[in-house]
């Protein structure tokens, strides 16, 4: 068999994933600029977030979450009592001997612990994101540059759409629409043939522009598993009648007809 039929093996990567850590236990050791940067990342994930570190050592960022009660505050150093029933371990202390410490004490107990600026001593890593709505682009460079990561990312964001989050949310809709129309389990699999149709259909600046009206008059196509140009789309906005032009009087579209 010829290996060019499959994708050669670069190996020295790491797993990209979406983590769900909603409402689970995150704990961040430290209060410095760094961990702030882990809180508002984990907050985003709508993780349940706790803190030890004295309130002296609290940059004004964490400070404004434990006084917004946006995160647990434990207002000390780190016990390894801090451990029980966590899901998750974040160290940014700038102290080697106590982050190795706590790091062994991790791993003794199974739990993904993440140590700042330590690659060796990390289960995961941490990239730089591009955020917009429910978009989210992770660059990575597996510990080795975190600065040009950064760059990598800004670049990427600079070449989307300014409405790209916007564009997913419309095509969420569309399924949630969709389901709501056909619900049963067994037109699963047309609902998602169907929606691949549309998102090959039209370009992502096309998406992007989908009003609620176009929604509403792209789910009328679902029925005979049809999906119209978006210039049919554009003419159902302009003529809120015009649907009867496509429309070939039956159970569902004719396009073009």
């Amino acid at each position: 068999m010829a290996s060019s039929q499959f994708p050669e093996i670069q190996g020295g990567g790491s797993l990209i994933i979406a983590w769900q850590i909603k409402g689970k236990k995150v704990l961040v050791v430290g209060g410095g600029e760094v961990a702030a940067g882990r809180i508002y990342h984990c907050l985003n994930a709508d993780a349940n977030v706790t803190v030890v570190a004295p309130s002296s050592r609290l940059n004004p960022e964490v400070a404004y979450r434990v006084a917004q009660k946006q995160v647990t505050h434990i207002d000390r150093v780190f016990q390894p009592s801090d451990l029980d029933g966590v899901d998750m371990v974040l160290i940014a202390v700038d102290d080697p001997v106590a982050s190795t410490t706590i790091y062994r004490l991790c791993k003794d107990r199974r739990i993904p612990v993440n140590v700042a600026d330590v690659p060796p001593e990390c289960d995961f890593y941490f990239g730089s994101v591009h955020r917009d709505g429910p978009l989210q682009i992770m660059v990575s460079t597996n510990g080795k540059g975190p600065r040009l990561a950064s760059l990598i990312r800004k670049f990427i964001a600079s070449c989307l759409p300014s409405n790209a989050g916007r564009a997913i949310e419309t095509i969420g809709e569309l399924r949630v629409r969709l389901r709501q129309i056909a619900p049963s389990p067994q037109e699963g699999p047309r609902r998602m043939a169907w929606m691949t149709k549309v998102s090959d259909a039209y370009s992502f600046e096309e998406i992007c522009e989908l009003t609620e009206e176009d929604l509403e008059n792209l789910l009328q196509f679902y029925p005979e598993n049809k999906v119209p140009t978006f210039n049919d789309l554009r003419n159902m906005r302009s003529h809120p009648d015009g649907a009867l032009d496509v429309f070939d009087g039956s159970f569902g579209f004719s396009v073009g007809s």
